[in-house]
């Protein structure tokens, strides 16, 4: 599946190092960016520990060219029974992602304005984004971050905005 950005959007005056010529992404799409957990969040840290790759949760229009995105995070840790969606092995190669066994974790997410500061351009890439995960893996992690969030099991670390 290949991502269908909606085109390109004005950098704000205060976001930093970000091109004008990268499209909002939509949401499903996965691209890179330095996560910041909500445990790293908790300790004082603005900054996440490592670039990683994550899948947009939402997009919508904030006010005028403001674009507020969740995302919520991948890793290689495998996380508790109800707390993420494994990624299938072909998944993860359209993407141009590792062998490694990696899952969506569905518990926290970060929310911050597009462009922002935190995203990372792959190496030897001019864009941040890898693509997008299939419609069905996309449905898999929405309804368990919506179980998560009903169920009181789900943080939100807001970014710079």
């Amino acid at each position: 599946m290949t991502s269908k950005p909606s085109g390109p959007q004005s950098r704000p005056n205060d976001q930093s190092s970000s091109t004008t010529s990268w499209t909002i992404p939509e949401p499903a799409d996965v691209l890179s960016y330095s996560y910041l957990w909500d445990r790293e969040a908790k300790k004082g840290q603005e900054e996440g520990l490592k670039d990683r790759p994550v899948v947009v949760v939402l997009a919508r229009v904030v006010e005028g060219d403001f674009t507020r995105l969740l995302v919520a995070p991948i890793t290689h840790s495998r996380p508790l029974p109800g707390e993420g969606v494994p990624i299938p092995p072909a998944v993860k190669s359209h993407l141009g992602l590792d062998d490694e066994p990696s899952w969506i974790i569905t518990t926290e997410v970060n929310r911050f304005i597009w462009p922002g500061p935190d995203i990372r351009l792959p190496e030897g890439s001019d864009t941040p984004l890898f693509g997008a995960i299939p419609a069905r893996l996309f449905d898999q992690v929405k309804q368990q971050i919506s179980d998560n969030a009903r169920a009181g099991q789900a943080v939100t670390v807001k970014r710079t905005e």
